[in-house]
This record gives C-alpha cells, sequence and structure tokens, in this order.
C-alpha cells in the first residue's frame, strides 16, 4: 500500500514549495479530534499508507518523518516500506519528538504551516512557542488536501437518529442544563462543544459518520439564549428535525458553524482547549473565552442507572455471542480451514444476530502467533493466515447495542501450549486479577492502581507499554476520558458509575501475545467508620478465561477461588440461551480449577 502512496508525497512537496514552507505537519486527527474518523480527514493515511488512531508525519522538502506510540510500531514498520517515509518512536527515552526533530533539522528563519482546523488550541499554542524559541515562523492556514487529493471522500452523509431515553435514562433537556450549570460554574455563560461524543451524549442523538462510533459529525454551541446544532441539514429526518425543535435546538450549516462565531459577541464562552480548533477559538475572537476541560466527559463517565442495567444486559448478550462463535473457531481452526479475519467474520454474525446490535465497536485485533504479539493488528480479508493446530489466538473485540458498548479480549489455546505461554498467560491473569479484586479508597486515581497489574510482570522482566485501563462509552467511543487505569498521572478519581476495561499484557516479538480484558464497574465496596468509603471493580464481561493455559501453581487460592466464581456465574448466565451442545462446551470451560 505504502509504496502506491509515494506520489502523493511528491504532490504535498509540490504545494509546498508554492508556498515557500519548509516543513509542514499532518496528523492523524480529524477537526474534532475523534479517536476513529471519517474517510475524509484520512490524510495522514492517504500520505503515507499508515493507518492508525495515533499518527504524526512531518515533511520536509527532503525526509518523512512518522511519530507513533507502541501500540503501533510494529504495524507501521511494515506500511511504511517504500512510502518514503521513515518511523520515529513516540514516547520513548532517547527518540526525539516531533519539535526536537524540527529543531534539528531546520534553519532559523523556517516556515512551519499546519491545518489549524485540526490542531487544538493547546496544541497550536505548544508550536506557536517553539517556533517563537527557534527562529521559526508558524502558518496555521495550510490546508492543501482538497487540491492535491483529487478523489478526496466527502463528509458522511449518514442520516441521524434518536437515542431513546430508555436507553439514555436521562433526557436531553435535563442534560444541556447540567452543562450550563457546569460552564457557569466555571465563569462562562456558554459553551462551544467540538467533540462528537460530547454532542451525541447532550442531545441523545446517534448518526453512524464513523466507523466503530454511533456519533454524528457536527458542533453545539449552547447558551441560555440560544441552542444550535452545527451539522449538514440532509442529515436530518423529519422525526429528528421535530425533536430538536421541541428541545429549542436550532439547526445551522455545518459549514457556517465559523461564520456563524465569528458573529459573536459579549459572551463568556467555554471551550476545551485539548479539543476545540486554533480555527474555531480564532472564529470566536469577539468572545471571552473560558479555557476548561469540558465538563460533559465526566457527565458522561458517571453511567446511570438506566445505563448500567443497560451495560450487564450488553454483556449477556455479547457473552452469547462469543460462546457461540468461539465454539465454531475452536471446531474449525484445527483443520486450517479459517483464517483470523474469519474468527472475526464469526463473532460479527454472531453477534448481528441481536435486534439490538449495531456494528462493531472497534477493528478486532484476531492476532495467531505472531500476530498477536502487534498491539493493534487488524487481519484482512485478503492476507490474514489461516489457523491451525497449536498456537494462541488473541481476539480483542466488541460490540456497539442500543442499550451500550463492549470491549473484550481473550487469548486462547488452539492447542498444546507451550511451558512459556502457560507461564505468561498466568502473568497476565494475575495483572488482571488483582485490578478485579482490588478494594480502594474513594479518591483513588486510576494510576494509584496501575501497578498492581504489572507486578508480577516486572518481578520477571516483562512490561507493557499500554496503558491497563481506557473508560468505556454507553453507545458511544469504546474508547473514553477522562478516566484510565495507567502510569501516567491522571487527576481523575474512580467514580461509582464509571466504565473501564481492564487489560493488561504480555507481547513478544515473532512468537505470541497474550492479554486478557473484561469490562468493569466502579461499584462501592464498604464503609468503614475510621476509615471511610472504599470502593471495587464490579466485572461486567461474561466469558470464560482459558483454564489450559492456568499454572495453577501460580495461583493463590483466593485467586483460584475468584475464577472459580466467575466461571460459576459465566456459566448460569449463559447457559439458559444456548442450545446443549453450546451449554456442554461451555460447562467444560468453565469446569472449576483445582490445585
Amino acid at each position: 500500500m505504502s509504496a502506491n502512496t509515494f506520489k502523493n508525497l511528491v504532490a504535498l512537496r509540490e504545494e509546498m514549495k508554492r508556498y515557500h514552507i519548509d516543513a509542514t505537519i499532518v496528523t492523524s486527527l480529524d477537526a474534532h479530534h475523534s479517536e476513529y474518523i471519517s474517510d475524509h480527514w484520512k490524510s495522514l493515511e492517504w500520505l503515507t499508507g499508515f493507518n492508525t488512531s495515533n499518527g504524526t508525519a512531518v515533511i520536509t522538502a527532503t525526509q518523512g518523518k512518522v511519530w507513533t506510540d507502541s501500540r503501533y510500531f510494529l504495524q507501521c514498520e511494515m506500511q511504511l516500506v517504500d512510502s518514503g517515509f521513515e518511523m520515529m518512536k513516540e514516547d520513548v527515552p532517547g527518540e526525539p519528538t516531533v519539535t526536537e526533530w524540527l529543531a534539528e533539522n531546520l534553519e532559523e528563519g523556517a516556515l512551519v504551516a499546519i491545518d489549524g482546523t485540526l490542531f487544538s488550541i493547546n496544541a497550536t499554542n505548544r508550536l506557536e512557542v517553539f517556533c517563537g524559541q527557534n527562529g521559526f515562523r508558524l502558518a496555521t492556514d495550510f490546508a492543501p488536501f482538497d487540491k492535491i487529493w483529487a478523489e478526496r471522500p466527502a463528509r458522511p452523509d449518514g442520516k441521524i437518529f434518536i437515542h431513546d431515553e430508555k436507553y439514555a435514562g436521562e433526557g436531553a433537556a435535563s442534560k444541556i442544563a447540567k452543562v450550563l450549570d457546569a460552564a457557569q460554574g466555571l465563569g462562562a455563560d456558554a459553551t462551544f462543544i467540538a467533540a462528537l461524543d460530547e454532542v451525541a451524549w447532550t442531545l441523545n442523538l446517534r448518526c453512524d459518520d464513523i466507523l466503530f462510533t454511533p456519533a454524528l459529525i457536527s458542533y453545539l454551541y449552547l447558551s441560555h439564549d440560544r441552542k444550535i446544532l452545527f451539522v449538514d441539514d440532509t442529515k436530518l429526518t423529519p422525526e429528528v428535525a421535530d425533536y430538536l425543535k421541541a428541545l429549542g435546538v436550532e439547526v445551522e450549516p455545518y459549514d457556517r458553524t465559523a461564520h456563524y462565531l465569528s458573529k459573536l459577541d459579549n459572551h463568556t464562552v467555554l471551550v476545551d482547549p485539548d479539543v476545540v480548533s486554533d480555527a474555531m477559538a480564532s472564529a470566536l475572537g469577539n468572545c471571552a473565552l473560558v479555557y476548561a476541560k469540558s465538563p460533559i466527559a465526566l457527565l458522561k463517565a458517571v453511567k446511570n442507572d438506566v445505563q448500567i442495567e443497560g451495560f450487564r444486559n450488553a454483556m449477556l448478550r455479547d457473552g452469547v455471542a462469543l460462546v457461540k462463535a468461539f465454539k465454531k473457531i475452536e471446531e474449525l481452526a484445527p483443520t486450517g480451514s479459517i483464517t483470523e479475519y474469519d474468527a472475526w467474520e464469526m463473532i460479527k454474525a454472531e453477534r448481528a444476530k441481536s435486534d439490538m446490535y449495531r456494528g462493531e465497536s472497534f477493528y478486532m485485533a484476531a492476532g495467531y502467533r505472531s500476530n498477536g504479539a502487534i498491539v493493534h493488528y487488524e487481519p484482512s480479508p485478503d492476507k490474514s493466515p489461516k489457523l491451525g493446530r497449536g498456537g494462541l489466538l488473541l481476539c480483542d473485540c466488541g460490540a456497539q447495542y442500543l442499550d451500550g458498548t463492549t470491549d473484550i479480549t481473550r487469548t486462547i489455546s488452539l492447542g498444546d501450549p507451550t511451558p512459556d505461554e502457560i507461564h505468561d498467560y498466568t502473568l497476565v491473569l494475575k495483572g488482571h486479577l488483582a485490578i478485579a479484586t482490588q478494594l480502594y479508597p474513594v479518591g483513588t486515581f486510576g494510576c494509584q492502581l496501575d501497578a498492581l497489574a504489572r507486578q508480577f510482570m516486572w518481578k520477571d522482566g516483562i512490561a507493557y507499554l499500554h496503558g491497563t485501563g481506557h473508560g468505556v462509552g454507553h453507545f458511544l467511543g469504546v474508547h473514553e476520558g477522562p478516566q484510565n487505569i495507567r502510569l501516567n498521572y491522571n487527576p481523575t478519581p474512580l467514580t461509582p458509575g464509571m466504565v473501564l476495561s481492564n487489560e493488561p499484557g504480555i507481547y513478544k516479538a515473532g512468537k505470541y501475545g497474550i492479554r486478557t480484558e473484561n469490562c468493569v464497574l466502579v461499584v462501592p465496596a464498604l464503609h468503614d467508620d475510621e476509615f471511610g468509603d472504599f470502593l471495587k471493580m464490579e466485572t461486567l464481561t461474561l466469558f470464560p478465561y482459558d483454564a489450559s493455559l492456568i499454572d495453577l501453581d501460580m495461583l493463590t487460592q483466593e485467586e483460584i477461588d475468584w475464577v472459580n466464581a466467575y466461571h460459576e456465574r459465566v456459566f448460569n448466565s449463559i447457559s439458559p440461551f444456548l442450545t446443549p451442545d453450546e451449554a456442554e462446551w461451555l460447562k467444560t470451560k468453565t469446569k472449576k480449577i483445582v490445585k
């Protein structure tokens, strides 16, 4: 793929030369800083051949570099072959950052260019400071892709639909009031919302504009006197138009967002400087701006009782589908008749039998043997290897249902696991169980729990570079903030109602990958008059671990008891929805383990 993109690099350099640009920076982001983006904004992939949710390219007249994080190192190296680009490792000691590299490779007076619609306020400000300190100039209006990308896809035109309150648990009018109250508490009388999942959550609207995330391409402006959704009107059904009118929400064209904002004055507008673009902030030049994290993120992260019940129902539904699919995968794998990609198709087919299903929540990472070591490996229909007898299969997948979002990883043995595979699987399981069983006081941050999952691997000199857990949205983004469990400091306390993943892993290049992941819910655990309130994780995901990969001598009796209790819950919950053969398969998989 990358060899075919070299001509695109040549075209970009010609455009840079026209405007005397010495370096340009291209990101994998859209105008809303979404994780998954529509094809319209996939400029980085068009330019380099590297498809990623986290990439930054720097292009000069003679060099091309792409920065990405550890999740994509192996994928990036493969996809950049013959592209004219070289991979650079992000967040790795000793490796230069984007700005460090620019400082070393540009001469004083150099012109650095970006598209200000794709860079946040904070990202642009950091570049402005960097350029000033190094004697460079910064241009924020370089948007070449409409011109050089002849077949650039249009913005999505999917129809918007209402996410019923029976699933959302709260009406949009109530949410709008909460958002404006939170903005007022931060000193603003209005807010401009750019994050697509925040617009969707606030208005209880959904759409299929973005793969895996049911959000709509739009902006939202809220004040006490005016509420405006900026969206292409072709996306509105009569039902949605009437719904918005009843809420008092006006509709303006998406392409007129900046124009409308430029007409505002006498307002103090809250903007999230990590999400709202420099271009939109500049359009608000007649208003006073309050820079603060969007309050919607935390409002959205704490699920209400209706959403929590929806999550439990979605996990049960998902577990039934996975049991049916994995039984077939295990039966067919030794025959060599199915591929990694076939495994994904089989899982999707089972999930799609539910009328609540609305698609997958991300690309499934179905990595067999050494492919499992590629953290975000994506099997393709034409190049996916066949499964066989022996080896590990890592399946990381999730689904979108009207009442919840799922995310699960299981690593299974397809026969005769090796001592190393068993040892490493058990290390991962112990870390996973440490998060699942830990009690912690109210006010604890995810970063304070993260080492619990890593401690057993660290003792063996093994580490993984991704986080242990991310927030999970409700029929929205499978990855959401502000909550997470990772080594990096995050001042967001874990709060009852938050849903996160629990997913430690081990990846050995050229051999195998192992990850075990459940979704968990933060819930109250106990109260002590002397020491206060404590929380714990309720495991939501329902699917067995692979007992053939567990070294029981490495587990404590408490860990064994937890696994047995969990497996009993899995069987009792799922078996009523299975055929006798499927129930027997699940009974075998959830058989009590004894040291």
